[in-house]
């Protein structure tokens, strides 16, 4: 498989590394403000760039008929543009908040708990979120994913930073050293507490994940999740 990675930080490097490891070849790096790109030169993209750039990196690998694996948060307000662009082209797309399988099984860990839940209004749920302090949005995408995950099965209607409201969950967001990522969610009555958590030990759960999708990807038309990949839908 030959990727075009769009966005070399150290996510684009770390899937680098497991890319060529994996047996594949990497004949492309895009970073920001590169503008002399051959899309002839890979099969499929993998996109950690940035807000700003994610879009047309994505749409116009469509353009060009390239599936698009992207993991870049802070762009969504364009994304059912990206997916009517992405079917004009007859090509693939898979954008997840976040690519790692653990995480991925913990948001249907998230969403049955929720349901479970939803029923038991001596409960209220809080999330809490802790990441690295070079990340700058808060909360999270994946804190994002599981709220949303909440509120499609259970009377809860939205979410809000630090704030607490009438069918509104609390994100707790928090920025700690080098901190790749924990992601609680609690339900707490006056008797007793429940609660899930997910840990990421370092950043390689991410990376191996987009790259077990752009695999999964290839040779496939429409738009996918994590979901999907795994076989949870």
């Amino acid at each position: 498989m030959r990727i075009g990675l769009f966005g070399y930080g150290k996510m684009g490097k770390m899937i680098e590394s497991l890319s060529i490891e994996r047996g594949h070849e990497i004949t492309a790096k895009i970073d920001l403000g590169e503008r002399e790109i051959d899309y002839s030169a890979f099969d499929i993209a993998i996109d950690f760039s940035t807000p700003d750039a994610a879009f047309k990196n994505i749409t116009t690998c469509f353009e060009h008929g390239i599936p698009v694996i992207s993991g870049t948060t802070g762009w969504l307000d364009n994304f059912d543009q990206a997916v009517s662009i992405c079917n004009a082209n007859e090509t693939g797309f898979i954008y997840a908040s976040n690519f790692s399988l653990g995480v991925n099984i913990f948001f249907e860990l998230n969403a049955q708990l929720a349901k479970m839940m939803a029923a038991l209004d001596q409960y209220e749920v809080s999330m809490e979120e802790i990441h690295h302090t070079q990340k700058l949005d808060a909360p999270s995408g994946t804190a994002i994913t599981l709220a949303e995950g909440i509120t499609a099965n259970s009377s809860y209607t939205n979410w809000k930073l630090d704030k607490a409201g009438e069918n509104t969950i609390p994100i707790h967001s928090k920025r700690e050293g080098s901190v790749p990522g924990t992601h609680s969610i609690e339900y707490s009555s006056s008797v007793d507490s429940i609660e899930i958590k997910h840990t990421a030990h370092n950043r390689k759960g991410f990376a191996l994940g987009a790259i077990l999708a752009a695999e999964w990807l290839v040779g496939k038309k429409g738009v996918f999740t994590m979901k999907d990949v795994l076989n949870l839908s």
